[in-house]
């Protein structure tokens, strides 16, 4: 795809993003600690509250983002609303106006009663003002890989400011494929949970420049050898300060965590 052939805007957008398609620094160009979901712990997820947290702390964001009924990315990990908000039902079938009306921070604490539910506009636009590196988590919904991966790639490409554009990262490598098809001028990467024996061939189908590994099941061999490979390598959760130390030992880049005010 040339940017000619890019949705409406976004050929416009994709000069802004300060990338050229397929080509990243080989060094991990963000900050080395991010705050799993916006906040982590210290926070209700996935809010602009938890971006709060991220600036006071000087880490970047890590958060997810689904569509809504009118297919509108809002900030939110679960496929429905009953975990992290007062609503009921599937994120899929909720209306922009009804999902941002809902308080997604009284669950969390009192002190946050209240808080809305982002869009993942308003996240964008928030972090750029505040100069937070940013990792969008493409979560779809059953069965809206595409859709989801090319609303989301499309909203990074229109709305964000900021010289050091997000990486978009997901499971789903069906919405890593869509994205990069929509903007390659932005850098993804793939979540595993444990990185599994032909991961190189993975990537590289995929055009991936970020291999994601739930930390626990990440060895030194493996994080030498992916490093090793010139893929950056992000490990999520981790909050034990010394395992951290031990991953950025290792070579990997960037730790995501609930507790930004521990790891360094």
């Amino acid at each position: 795809m040339i940017e000619s052939d890019l949705p409406a805007g976004a050929a416009r957008a994709a000069g802004r993003v300060g990338v050229s398609p397929g080509v990243w620094p080989a060094v991990w160009p963000y900050r080395r600690v991010f705050a799993h979901r916006c906040g982590g712990q210290l926070a209700p997820e996935n809010t602009l509250a938890g971006l709060v947290v991220a600036r006071r702390y000087g880490c970047g964001v890590e958060f997810d983002a689904m569509l809504s009924a009118e297919r509108t990315p809002f900030l939110i990990h679960d496929e429905t609303l009953e975990r992290t908000t007062d609503g009921r039902g599937e994120v899929a079938a909720t209306s922009d106006v009804q999902l941002a009306a809902l308080d997604a921070g009284r669950w969390f604490s009192d002190d946050f009663a209240g808080e809305p539910l982002p869009s993942l506009r308003a996240a964008l636009l928030r972090c750029a003002e505040w100069a937070i590196d940013v990792n969008v988590e493409i979560k779809p919904a059953l069965g809206q890989d595409d859709a989801t991966a090319r609303v989301v790639a499309e909203t990074v490409l229109q709305h964000w400011r900021s010289d050091r554009p997000p990486l978009l990262s997901s499971f789903s490598e069906r919405a890593i494929e869509v994205a990069r098809a929509v903007a390659p001028s932005l850098p993804r990467g793939l979540l595993v949970e444990r990185v599994p024996p032909d991961w190189q061939a993975h990537c590289e189908r995929l055009g991936v420049v970020a291999l994601h590994v739930e930390s626990s099941a990440l060895d030194e061999a493996t994080a030498r050898a992916v490093r090793g490979a010139g893929l950056w390598l992000v490990v999520y959760t981790e909050n034990d300060p010394g395992r951290a130390a031990r991953l950025f030992d290792w070579g990997v880049d960037c730790v995501i965590t609930d507790r930004p005010d521990l790891i360094p």
